[in-house]
């Protein structure tokens, strides 16, 4: 028995894989060619080249470090998991009713808390819509996470 295609295909993001990031590789290394070329040169052709490159090689450099904001945001979604998970074994019952009334950044305070006072902190952060440095404040059994980037 053949296996069955997935209907889930990877991520692309358009803009920044097929129109940005190869645009930009393109013009970074022509500006270093032509750069290189009149490099030495006291000329306006030799600083419009230089600005050119510089700039490339900036925004280039840029465009590779938003693979960073894509890893932050994976680790969100998987903490969004753990605290779940955390919930689930800590009261037995889901996280999910709740969890819309909870914002991202008190999800990511509450992954620092033990099972024993999580369930009491979830209340206290939709009830008192607690700021995610008020839950750190109240957590007495604080779970550092030295995993995040």
């Amino acid at each position: 028995m053949a296996a069955e295609p997935t209907k889930n295909k990877p991520m692309l993001y358009p803009w920044h894989h097929f129109v940005l990031l190869p645009a930009l590789l393109v013009v970074t290394i022509y500006a270093i060619r032509r750069y290189v070329a009149v490099a030495g040169d006291d000329s306006e052709d030799s600083r419009l080249w230089f600005t050119l490159m510089a700039l490339a090689v900036v925004s280039f450099g840029v465009l590779l470090l938003l693979r960073q904001h894509y890893a932050l945001t994976l680790q969100d979604r998987i903490i969004r998991l753990e605290v779940r998970q955390q919930y689930f074994e800590a009261t037995g019952q889901s996280l999910r009713p709740l969890e819309n009334k909870l914002k991202l950044s008190q999800i990511l305070a509450l992954r620092f808390a033990g099972n024993a006072e999580l369930p009491g902190l979830v209340q206290a952060a939709i009830s008192e819509n607690l700021s995610s440095k008020d839950i750190q404040a109240r957590i007495q059994e604080f779970h550092f996470d030295h995993m995040r980037v």
